[in-house]
C-alpha cells in the first residue's frame, strides 16, 4: 500500500522525533513501540530501562525505535531519551488509550500511553508496518463480553504485531478463536503451539509455522502489500527457554490472581495491569523478570523481521 493511500493523521496533531522523521524520508526500516508497559506495565526504574534497552536493541539491529504515546494532546511517534526518562518517572497521570479513547485524549490535551490497539492504529496511520510488544490482549475468562480492543484492531488494521502470544492471564482458546473468526492471520515464529507470554509451551496448536524472518517478511509482503488486505498479522514468539517460568507455577498463580481479581471486583482496563502485578507478587517477582526478556527477544525478531520486509523489491 502506497503511503499517499494510508489516511494520515493532520499535522498539528502528531509530532514526529528526529530519528523518526529522518528514517521516513530516507525509506528506512522503522518499528512501533507501545508506551503503556511503561505507564501500566511496570514501576520504575525496570520501566525505564526496559524501555530504554528495547529501543537500544531495535537499533542495534539496524532499525529505528518509534516509541508511541500522546502528551499534551500530541501524538508522538518516537521519544528522546529525556522524554523517555520523565514519562518513566511520571507515569501516574498517563489516561491508559486504547484507539477509542485517543480522541479524547487530544482534544483535552490529556497526557495518554497507548496499547496495543492504539499503537497498532498510530502506527499504520505513520506509514509503519511492524510493532513489537509483549504480549496481546485478548478474550477474559468468566465474562463473554470482556474482549479487549487489540483483537478488534487486529482484524482491520494492517500492522504486523509481533508479541509473545497471549497473556498467560486471558483465555486464549477463545481468543484464538476470536482472531479466526475474524480473519487475522496467527504465525507460530519457530513453533507449532501458540505461546502463552510467560512460558513458550502452549496447549493451542498454530496453524502456520514459519522459521526465518525472511519467511515472515514473504508473508507481510504477500498480504499487506500484493493482496492489500486490511487485517493485522499476529506473529507468536516463543520466549527464550531459559528466560521462561514454570508452567504450573504461573497457572497456580494466574488461579489465585482472577479469584482475587474478582474479591476486589476490578473491572475494565484495569484487568490486566492488576492480574499481571498479582501474578509478579505471587511468583516473587520472576514474572516481570520473564517478561522484560521475552519483550527484548521479540524486538530482536521485529527488527530483523522488518529490516527483511524493507529489503523485498
Amino acid at each position: 500500500m502506497s503511503h499517499e493511500e494510508i489516511p494520515e493523521i493532520p499535522e498539528d496533531l502528531i509530532v514526529y522525533s528526529p530519528e523518526v522523521l529522518q528514517a521516513k524520508k530516507e525509506g528506512k526500516p522503522i518499528v512501533a513501540l507501545e508506551s503503556t508497559i511503561i505507564t501500566h506495565g511496570m514501576e520504575y526504574p525496570e520501566n525505564h530501562k526496559t524501555a530504554t534497552q528495547l529501543e537500544e536493541t531495535i537499533k542495534n539491529e539496524g532499525a529505528t525505535p518509534a516509541t508511541i504515546c500522546i502528551l499534551k494532546g500530541k501524538i508522538h511517534v518516537g521519544l528522546d531519551k529525556d522524554t523517555l526518562l520523565d514519562i518513566s518517572k511520571n507515569k501516574t497521570g498517563f489516561i491508559k488509550c486504547s484507539t477509542r479513547d485517543i480522541p479524547y485524549a487530544l482534544m483535552a490535551k490529556k497526557n495518554g500511553s497507548t496499547t496495543v490497539a492504539a499503537t497498532m492504529w498510530i502506527a499504520y496511520r505513520a506509514g509503519i508496518k511492524v510493532f513489537v510488544t509483549g504480549g496481546i490482549g485478548g478474550v477474559h475468562y468468566g465474562n463473554d463480553m470482556d474482549i479487549s480492543g487489540d483483537l478488534i484492531e487486529l482484524s482491520r488494521t494492517p500492522v504486523t504485531v509481533i508479541c509473545g502470544g497471549a497473556k498467560s492471564i486471558l483465555d486464549v482458546p477463545r481468543t484464538l478463536e476470536f482472531l479466526e473468526t475474524y480473519n487475522v492471520p496467527v504465525i507460530g515464529f519457530n513453533c507449532d503451539k501458540f505461546p502463552e507470554f510467560f512460558f513458550a509451551n502452549g496447549e493451542n496448536d498454530v496453524k502456520v509455522r514459519l522459521n526465518t524472518e525472511k519467511e515472515v517478511a514473504e508473508f507481510i509482503h504477500m498480504t499487506h502489500n500484493k493482496l492489500k488486505q486490511k487485517c493485522g498479522i499476529l506473529v507468536a514468539v516463543p520466549v527464550p527457554e531459559e528466560a521462561g517460568c514454570d508452567k504450573s507455577l504461573i497457572k497456580k498463580a494466574i488461579s489465585e490472581a482472577l479469584e482475587e481479581c474478582k474479591k476486589d471486583n476490578v473491572k475494565g482496563n484495569k484487568i490486566t495491569p492488576y492480574l499481571l502485578k498479582k501474578v509478579n507478587d505471587i511468583t516473587k517477582g520472576f514474572s516481570c523478570e520473564t517478561n522484560i526478556k521475552l519483550v527484548v527477544n521479540n524486538a530482536v525478531k521485529g527488527a530483523k523481521i522488518c529490516k527483511s520486509l524493507f529489503e523485498i523489491k
